[in-house]
């Protein structure tokens, strides 16, 4: 009777711990890392991308010019931008 007393007042008292939760939003922000140096600009796709490298002017094939960004964010070099 005293074994089972002692191991029921062992179970009652024995804490339990556990790590803190973190909310799902901000273990996204945290991985994300800060945009620097760079500028948001209108894709002709009509999405928005972030680009590091000065915006230039290409050839067309079929003449004029096309205004594109340089070295975007996703691994994209060259995104031809909206008018």
């Amino acid at each position: 009777m005293n074994t089972l007393t002692a191991l029921l007042l062992f179970s009652l008292t024995a804490p339990h711990f556990a790590p803190p939760v973190r909310p799902a939003a901000s273990l996204a922000i945290a991985s994300k890392p800060a945009h620097k140096g760079g500028r948001w600009y209108l894709a002709q796709s009509g999405h928005a991308v972030y680009c590091y490298g000065p915006v230039k002017f290409f050839a067309q094939p079929t003449g004029g010019l096309q205004r594109a960004a340089t070295y975007c964010e996703g691994g994209e070099v060259i995104v031809p931008l909206h008018d």
